[in-house]
Parts: structure tokens; C-alpha cells; sequence
């Protein structure tokens, strides 16, 4: 059961065939480079100018990675093996060769740096210089793997698997990433199918990512559903292999979510601030449909917002957003945030609040007595003397108040928001934004 709830969502990795290639010649190098087409369609090279994901940690939840390939190594921090209970985070030769090579495949996707002179050979990530944390998975709910990352630095975490026995501890784990402002990305599965999205993907506050084509259309076998908020590059993904200096040849959602995390980190990289809704919200509102959807409205079934568009993202005017973005929000998060609990202390402290709210209270009420009673003393005795002096007996107007029969200044609260003619939800059925094409001009 453990094998079928894991490769859950990575058998299509194998669909063409995952080619692994033996450890290659400069001449095949230089192929696999311009191979990644992926790469090209995503404007790497130009985003790579404004951030390459410095600084950012993603978790890669999944078979284990090797550390010691040529493209990966450096880039790989110490992790945590949930199926021997060591931090040895390597694949195992007992599992088989798609389990092995597929947390390394995600790992390179994400923060591979290639190697040889200039790094101009071998397998580039979108984000080359973020830090992986492997995390070999045990196959159960991932309530544990996701509190590991969570809890050892991870800004992203990537799960191109998937489950479809969740579990209260699994959703508790997702809420509690999303609580630490760690963003959760995940594969949609590729069946194919609506309605096929299994946890992490269907659970809210993750972003679930869809797979396309290297022309934009949507691979055949992509899952998809309401839960869909982003496609990405599906086909056809050279990556780093194991054991050894491989190389793959994969095709799944798997790589499209492994996209989407390094797109993140390069959010990450330049806005530090942002939380998980705000990386998802920079995201989706620079992302494009293909040229043959542009009529679609967004977030569509199949596509979400459109293809993730990298370099948009980070360098286009988008507003910072709500905390939570276009991420749904889990329910126990929407009921902290309208009645927060009352730990031991707090509610020790609300008490010393009352108090000294009483014991001011009772001095206020004092000096406004006093006022009081002088203010009406300095009346009576101003009374007086005007009527003694002749003047009017009744008090006069307070200068600038309406006099009798004009209308009073409107009263208004200052703190009250005022109340839009429409309350417009930004992420719901949004025409596409004119930008951005896809296929991309060479």
C-alpha cells in the first residue's frame, strides 16, 4: 500500500519511457543543456538576472535525492530518511529505479547548477542557487516529512507525490506550514481525470499545479479541478538521475509542480517578506493563458490562472496582496483568526487589564467631575457679569457650529471603512491580463 500511495504521482515520470542516460561526453552535455526546453519557454536566463534563489531552502518530499551528482552537489543540505529514521536522505538500491531517480529528477528541476566551465553543461534548475532539504518520504499521510521541513528552515516545500489516504495529522501539517509562512506546492496527478486530485493537492492552502506542453496546451494525462491554480512545463523534462551522473528523460505533473517550487523560490529570493498567499498571488497574476485560450476566463479547471511566467513575476508591478492570496484558506486558520485562543498567560494578562482599565476608569470619572464643577463655576460667574454688564442673558453660539436651521456637519467615523458599491473578489473569473504569450518568442 505504501508503494502505490507514493508513486501515486509519479508513474508518469515514466509515460516516455523515462530515459536514463549513462554518466555523458561533453558533446551529450551540451545537448542535455539545450534540451531543457523548459528553461527557455520559462525566460531563465533573464530572470536569473534578478534573483537565482539565494538564500531560499526547499524541501523536496519524495524518494530521496542524490547529493552527489555533478549538477546537485553543493546544493543539497543534510535531511532527514523517514523510511530508515536516519538523516541519510540518499535513494535506496532496493527501491526500484523510477522510485530512486525521481526526488533527485525534482531536486535538479528546482536547484540544479550544472557543472564544467562557466556551468554551461549538465542539467540547470530554475532556481540554481537555492538549497535543497531532502527528505526521504515513508510512504504515510506526510504529516511528519511536511513538520520536518516546516521546522528545518524550508520556505518551499515541493511534493510531486501525492496520497489518497490523508489524514487529520496530514491536513493539521499542511495548516501548520501555512501558519510558519512555508508555502506548499504541489503535483495534480496524472490521470488525466476531474476530480483525481488526492492530498496534499486537494487540501487547501496548497498550490496545486497542472502539467502543459512545450506548445501550451495541456498534457493529455494532467488531473485538474477547482484545486488547479498554475500549470507548468510537463513534458519531455531532462533532469539529474541516480545512480551516479544520470540523466532522465520524464514527463508528469511531478516536474510542473518542481517548476512552480523553484519559480517560488526565486520570489522568495527577492521579495523575503512575502508570504506563501503572496508568492501564489505574484504567480498567478502574471501567469498567461496559451494563445489558443486566450479567451478562457481564469482560474480555469484545466489551466488555473495560466502558465507560470518567472520572470513576470518578478519583475512586473503587482500589488502585495492579501495574507493568503489565492490560496484557500483551511477552516481551523479561519477560526483562529476570528476567536484566537486564551493561553494561561494571556488570560492573566487580560485580567491586569481589566483591573488597570477599572482603577483609570475611576480617576477619569473623578477629573471629569472636577472639570466639571469648575467649568460651571466659571459659567455662573461669567453670567453674572454679563448680565450685570448688560449683555445678553443667554450663552452664544460656539464660533463655527451651524446656527439654528442650517444642517449639522455630517458625523463620521473615522475608523469605519467605507463600503464599496461592489465587493470584487481579484482572484475569481478574471479575464486573462494582455500580456505574456505563449509559446514564448524565440
Amino acid at each position: 500500500m505504501a508503494l502505490k500511495r507514493t508513486v501515486h504521482a509519479l508513474s508518469a515520470m515514466a509515460l516516455t519511457g523515462a530515459l536514463v542516460l549513462a554518466a555523458a561526453p561533453t558533446a551529450l552535455a551540451d545537448q542535455t543543456r539545450r534540451d531543457q526546453w523548459a528553461l527557455n519557454a520559462l525566460h531563465a536566463e533573464s530572470a536569473w538576472k534578478i534573483a537565482k534563489g539565494k538564500g531560499v531552502t526547499v524541501a523536496v518530499i519524495d524518494t530521496g535525492v542524490n547529493a552527489e551528482h555533478q549538477d546537485l552537489k553543493g546544493n543539497v543540505l543534510k535531511g532527514k530518511d523517514f523510511t530508515d529514521g536516519d538523516d541519510d536522505a540518499s535513494p535506496e538500491e532496493s527501491d526500484s529505479n523510477l522510485s530512486a531517480t525521481h526526488g533527485t529528477e525534482m531536486a535538479s528541476i528546482i536547484a540544479g547548477h550544472g557543472h564544467g566551465a562557466g556551468a554551461a553543461d549538465g542539467v540547470m534548475g530554475l532556481a540554481p542557487e537555492a538549497k535543497i532539504l531532502p527528505i526521504r518520504m515513508n510512504g504515510g499521510d506526510f504529516a511528519d516529512e511536511i513538520r520536518y521541513a516546516v521546522d528545518h528552515g524550508a520556505s518551499i516545500i515541493n511534493m510531486s507525490t501525492s496520497t489518497s489516504q490523508e489524514s487529520s495529522e496530514g491536513r493539521e501539517a499542511v495548516t501548520y506550514a501555512l501558519e510558519h509562512n512555508v508555502l506548499i506546492v504541489a503535483a495534480s496527478g496524472n490521470e488525466g481525470k476531474s476530480g483525481q486530485i488526492d492530498f496534499p493537492g486537494e487540501y487547501p492552502g496548497v498550490l496545486t499545479v497542472g502539467g502543459v506542453d512545450n506548445g501550451g496546451t495541456i498534457w493529455e494525462r494532467s488531473n485538474y479541478g477547482p484545486q488547479v491554480l498554475l500549470t507548468a512545463p510537463a513534458t519531455h523534462i531532462v533532469s539529474a538521475g541516480w545512480p551516479g551522473n544520470k540523466l532522465s528523460d520524464g514527463t508528469g505533473t511531478s516536474a510542473s509542480s518542481a517548476f512552480v517550487s523553484a519559480a517560488a523560490a526565486l520570489i522568495k529570493s527577492k521579495f523575503p517578506d512575502l508570504t506563501p498567499g503572496q508568492i501564489a498571488n505574484r504567480l498567478v497574476k502574471t501567469a498567461v493563458l496559451p494563445n489558443a485560450e486566450k479567451s478562457l476566463s481564469v482560474p480555469d479547471e484545466k489551466y488555473g490562472y495560466g502558465i507560470v511566467q518567472p520572470l513576470a513575476a518578478l519583475k512586473d508591478n503587482v500589488s502585495v496582496g492579501s495574507k493568503y492570496g489565492p490560496l484557500t484558506v483551511p477552516e481551523s486558520l479561519k477560526e483562529k483568526s476570528a476567536a484566537p485562543a486564551l493561553g494561561a498567560s494571556d488570560d492573566e494578562a487580560s485580567k491586569a487589564d481589566q483591573k488597570a482599565l477599572i482603577i483609570w476608569g475611576v480617576i477619569g470619572v473623578a477629573t471629569l467631575t472636577v472639570i466639571g464643577l469648575a467649568i460651571l463655576v466659571i459659567v455662573k460667574r461669567s453670567r453674572r457679569n454679563r448680565n450685570s454688564d448688560g449683555g445678553p442673558a443667554g450663552p452664544s453660539a460656539p464660533v463655527g457650529y451651524p446656527q439654528y436651521g442650517q444642517q449639522p456637519y455630517p458625523q463620521q467615523n473615522p475608523y469605519q471603512q467605507p463600503v464599496s458599491p461592489q465587493q470584487h473578489n481579484p482572484y475569481q473569473q478574471q479575464s486573462t491580463p494582455p500580456r505574456g504569450q505563449w509559446p514564448p518568442q524565440q
